[in-house]
């Protein structure tokens, strides 16, 4: 191990040398910018853009959209087309949703919050910050057309780096437009009355600061503009400068070269590997020897050919280690490469994946550094360049841009708040000073005398005012908005993402921690209390011409004045915009100078680092960071979660080795804008899919290590190889299920949509979380269970559900969707399908191939289903050759779910929701067992310790006063006599009992009375011999015919075809319920289905220059996994 904590990065020394190249990468692309070059497009959208305007300010066609189809076959002809179709597909993912949320508002001004487009009425400036990285404006807003309360902790509202457009109430984006970026989402702000949020103007050409002006302001509810912002400055600056790796990834050349400085010294230090070897260093390129017991053969062939390719390409199915190899290739390189090499660059699509990734490498390499974002991990967070920073403080770097960036923000911040001094609160309790107007030549100086000789005559002597408050007199108009609470009462739909989510999410895009405390700076409140009169533009334009060339105003009529003083109002307004403007410009170079001295400063740490670890999408956003570090080998884990863009912007000049760790049959990469996802552009398709369906050479792991084979035997029309570990075969049974450890419940109930638009199914949830309990009593852990859906409505409500339960209180409950597990596992995984309706052939998400894997493959030894198997399996091949495999076990499907109690070995078989509760984790039987006190167990057959159970019979032991014992058996003893002064009262000859611990409520069974004659106790002793010796049988024959009633009785499918039922055969689960036997309708025959899609209307302006395998001839890889 190399070092040991905080301190063990070298961090730079008296002599600090400026490193030249961030500010020559940053200035290129400056004075790139504002050509007609798709390379020179600004970084954020441009108000006609978002208009749906050309930028001459026309109609754009609506008819015609200019996008080149990703290519997915063959090479492209240049890496010119190849970088701009890129560019111009991700950046109609990032513009469109707001583009089409604007268009929405366009047509329909009073339409309400919807779930594509979100809407803030009545926002008003009334603040700005001049923080590091620019002038964030502070907006109060109101959310009334959501026409529900919104709990922001878990919204996705308005998430720090989304775009927002902005136009006066009285426009409604008819032809006016301002693009802005969500700054900072205090909630403490967002809780206020009214709401309150940070943002960013895109342009300092379109600040604004009238605390005034109304504006409405618009939100897409899909897309997230920070994700794909930097990565589209990425490729135009590949587009100017060309970018190695061109000739495999748009060439897709067939022979891929060792690394130059592999082919320079081919030895590679193995000896983490290799422990019984004698020499642990290995001419990898000749000499690479048999595998060893740690690794299987296919992980020491993917090994290989990380170390010898180029490129290099590895698939890692579920659990087979592809992680564990990835570690294993970088503690070799690291070990092999001289310590003054450039650090090695990873990363992951996820924070959670990358913080997995480094704190495998910590084990081996202390000097690693961790680049953007928040870590949840202590040992990491200290690893974070902030962190870093503020422990070990860099001085200043000559020649750095940082110093002087920081004194022209000062002055500009400065000059800015002087300029709005007139709108602070201190001086908004009057009209605008009249020697403002004078300074801005509004008014003229004969003007400005008469107003203040005038306003003398009107006050007593020694008072002061505002000179044009005097002349205005009672004509101020006061200016007020008004802001309501909104009382929609509580609507759960609202809650779409649990807290961490939301941060995830935010830490995803590269929302990091130095972003947040770059916000912080001079904050100044904007108000403006008094306007004039309300006028017509008429009226505007004759008012100067009859008014304002008099030399004394107060010879304009009284009620002529508020109308000339909202002119001079509009005109100061005008005037000071302009310099503010001017001075936000200003500002906005500052800003991104100071940033680049950061940089300067961040690259002084990193130089000296060995690893440095970001997300996919910190690869774009500190590219001339990464770029001045002129890195040799980029490692990219979960590479085939990500489109192809922001890989391929990892493709830095200095590159000579880049390595793509992945999975393309798990989860894809998503796009805002669904049209774009498949057929005709397919943007969703990593670059590691299409190299590797282009036949690019790869290796993939076979063996897997993670799922009983029962389990993982569900997995086959994916994976047909996929083999099994020794490690794998003796995986423990699931308690409370007889070894039945996988199964898949099938039910009939309809699904239905929350008000986001999200699937739920209300009895599949409540069935799934009886099933949870049940295990858990089961003496199964909270932490050892996983329930997976695939939508969030139906996350939601199980998630609610469990929480409500008392047996769960305080517990951490993993319930999750499939898309955010990707890369995780736990040894029971319930998963829930949710879909269930009229329409057959529509199963949402549950028809997608990459979704459907990573659902199946993340149990290690139980593994339960909840949905309607008889429609997945009759509207999708995958869902069909899964139920097949499923029912080639006996007792594996059926609409009732087994269980055994551990104690007495009895089937118990609940098929309703409502049937959980006659289940304490046991069976029907008494217990009986005695407990601590001596009594017997009062309750049913139950799993839980008998410690937990607390008896409620008569205590009546003798204490040492001579008198019985007045309490029940569970509760300390005490005297029945309140005047009995005996001290240490505790029964004759015995130590008082303590009292149990509390047990689960539902078990405490209540108190039993006192028994009346001994002729009833000798009764009841009759009732339990008659039961122990024959009488269980009759009543197990009793709670078997409960059970068929209530299986006729149970909603289950009215459509059933014959055909499913013969494909399970003997699997299905038979209790001789009538429902199991179900009448085949007209069309009994249930034939495979074939995925077939009617070919999509191709647009004119769309040229292929070939196509890809449709889902109908079996797809890239027989599933269709790109649809």
């Amino acid at each position: 191990m190399r070092g040991g904590g905080i301190n063990s990065t070298r961090l730079p020394g008296p002599s600090i040398t400026l490193n030249k190249d961030i500010q020559a990468y940053v200035e290129e692309t400056r004075r790139a910018a504002g050509g007609d070059s798709w390379t020179s497009k600004p970084e954020l959208p441009t108000n006609n853009e978002v208009l749906g305007k050309n930028e001459n300010g026309g109609s754009s066609d609506e008819n015609v959209v200019g996008l080149l189809p990703n290519q997915l076959q063959g090479p492209w002809p240049s890496t010119g087309m190849y970088l701009k179709t890129h560019y111009d597909l991700l950046r109609e993912d990032a513009v469109a949703p707001l583009r089409d949320a604007v268009a929405y508002v366009r047509e329909d001004p009073q339409m309400k919050d919807s779930p594509d487009v979100c809407i803030y009425e009545k926002v008003h400036i009334v603040g700005l910050s001049c923080a590091d990285n620019g002038i964030a404006m502070k907006l109060t807003f109101s959310t009334a057309r959501a026409g529900k309360n919104i709990v922001w902790e878990y919204s996705p509202r308005l998430t720090t780096g989304n775009i927002v457009a902005l136009t006066p109430a009285s426009d409604m984006f008819k032809s006016k437009c301002s693009v802005a970026v969500v700054a900072a989402r205090p909630l403490e702000g967002l809780k206020n009355v009214p709401s309150e949020i940070d943002i960013f103007f895109a342009r300092a050409e379109d600040a604004e600061f009238d605390p005034q002006q109304e504006f409405v302001m618009v939100e897409a509810r899909n897309g997230y503009y920070e994700a794909s912002r930097h990565t589209l400055t990425a490729l135009q600056k590949m587009g100017r400068e060309g970018f190695p790796f061109s000739e495999y990834l748009c060439g897709l050349q067939p022979t891929i070269d060792p690394p130059e400085y592999i082919k320079t010294n081919p030895f590679v230090d193995m000896s983490s590997t290799l422990v019984d070897e004698e020499c642990a260093k290995i001419d990898v390129l000749n000499d690479w020897p048999p595998p060893p017991k740690t690794l299987d053969s296919s992980q020491w062939d993917a090994l290989h050919q990380i170390l010898t390719r180029r490129l290099a390409i590895v698939q890692g199915p579920p659990g087979t280690g592809k992680t564990h190899v990835s570690v294993i290739a970088l503690r070799s390189l690291l070990s092999t490469l001289p310590s003054t090499d450039p650090p090695v660059i990873i990363a992951a699509q996820t924070n959670h994946a990358l913080d997995q990734l480094l704190r495998h490498i910590a084990c081996f390499e202390m000097n690693y550094v961790r680049l953007g974002g928040r870590s949840a991990d202590p040992d990491i967070k200290k690893r974070t360049i902030f962190e870093l920073k503020k422990a070990n403080p860099v001085p200043a770097i000559p020649g750095g841009l940082s110093g002087p960036s920081r004194k022209q923000l000062r002055a500009l911040s400065e000059n800015i708040m002087d300029l709005l001094l007139p709108f602070a609160p201190d001086n908004s309790k009057s009209p605008l000073p009249a020697f403002l107007l004078l300074k801005l030549d509004i008014i003229t100086q004969a003007q400005y005398d008469s107003l203040v000789k005038g306003a003398e005559g009107w006050v007593h002597a020694g008072d002061q005012v505002e000179p044009l408050s005097a002349w205005l007199g009672d004509n101020k108009v006061k200016f007020e908005v008004v802001y309501k609470a909104n009382n929609f009462g509580f609507l759960e739909d609202e809650i779409d993402l649990e807290y961490e989510q939301l941060k995830e999410l935010e830490l995803e895009q590269g929302i990091d921690e130095e972003d947040t405390e770059m916000l912080r700076g001079p904050y100044m409140s904007l108000m403006e209390q008094f306007k004039g009169r309300k006028i017509s533009e008429a009226e505007m334009d004759s008012l100067p011409r009859r008014y304002l060339k008099q030399d004394d105003l107060w010879e304009i009529p009284a009620n002529a004045r508020s109308g000339v003083y909202s002119v001079f109002q509009k005109l100061a307004k005008q005037a000071l915009r302009t310099t503010f403007r001017t001075l936000a410009k200003g500002y906005e170079v500052a800003s991104r100078n100071l940033q680049t001295g950061k940089w300067e400063l961040n690259s002084t740490i990193l130089q000296s680092a060995r690893v440095v670890g970001m997300t996919t999408t910190g690869l774009s956003k500190y590219r001339a960071l990464i770029s001045s570090l002129k890195p040799k080998i980029i490692m990219i884990e979960e590479a085939a979660e990500v489109i192809e863009a922001p890989i391929a912007a990892a493709c830095v000049k200095s590159l000579e080795h880049l390595i793509l760790v992945g999975d393309h049959k798990q989860l894809q990469g998503s796009c805002a804008v669904k049209e774009l996802e498949g057929e005709p552009f397919y943007l969703k398709v990593s670059l590691f899919e299409r190299l590797v369906h282009n036949g690019v050479e790869f290796r993939m792991l076979t063996k897997q290590r993670r799922m009983a084979p029962e389990i993982r035997r569900v997995l086959a029309p994916i994976y047909d190889d996929l083999e099994d570990h020794p490690s794998v075969l003796d995986r423990p049974e699931v308690p409370g299920m007889g070894g039945i450890n996988s199964f898949f419940f099938c039910h009939g109930w309809p699904e239905s949509s929350d008000s986001l638009l999200s699937k739920y199914n209300e009895n599949e949830a409540r069935m799934v979380v009886g099933f949870f309990i049940y295990l858990h009593m089961n003496k199964v852990s909270v932490k050892d269970i996983t329930i997976l859906t695939f939508y969030n409505g139906q996350r939601k409500k199980i998630l609610k559900a469990l929480r409500d339960n008392h047996l769960l209180q305080g517990q951490y409950l993993k319930v999750s969707t499939v898309d955010s597990y990707q890369g995780e596992e736990n040894e029971i995984v319930i998963l829930s399908l949710v879909r269930s309706s009229e329409n057959n052939m529509n199963i949402g998400f549950l028809s997608v191939e990459n979704r459907v894997c990573v659902a199946l493959s993340r149990a290690k030894r139980g593994f339960y289903i909840f949905g309607n198997a008889e429609q997945l399996a009759v509207a999708s091949p995958l869902w069909w050759e899964v139920s097949q495999i499923v029912s080639r076990a006996p007792k594996r499907i059926g609409y009732h779910v087994p269980l055994t109690c551990t104690n007495h070995q009895t089937k118990t078989y609940v098929g309703d929701p409502d049937k959980w509760d006659a289940c304490d984790g046991g069976c029907s039987l008494r217990c009986e067992d005695i407990l601590i006190c001596g009594h017997k167990c009062p309750l049913r057959c139950h799993v839980i310790p008998h410690e937990q159970v607390r008896c409620q019979q008569p205590c009546r032991k003798a204490l040492k006063c001579g008198h019985p014992c007045a309490q029940v058996c569970d509760d300390l003893c005490k005297c029945q006599y309140e005047n009995c002064e005996v001290e240490d009262n505790n029964p004759v000859g015995s130590e008082n009992v303590p009292p149990g611990v509390q047990a689960y409520p539902t078990l405490i069974p209540t108190p039993a009375k006192p028994t009346a004659s001994p002729k009833t106790h000798a009764a009841m002793v009759k009732d339990y011999n008659d039961y122990a010796n024959g009488g269980a049988a009759i009543d197990d024959a009793r709670l078997a015919l409960e059970a068929r009633k209530m299986s006729i009785n149970a909603p289950q499918p009215q459509r059933v075809h014959q055909g499913f039922f013969d494909l399970l055969g003997d699997s299905l689960i038979d209790i001789d319920s009538p429902i199991m036997q179900p009448k085949p309708t007209e069309n009994p025959t249930v034939e495979r289905p074939v995925s077939t899609r009617q070919p999509g209307k191709r647009q004119k302006y769309v040229q292929f220059f070939s196509s890809w395998p449709s889902p109908a001839n079996g797809g890239a890889n027989g599933g269709g996994s790109l649809i």
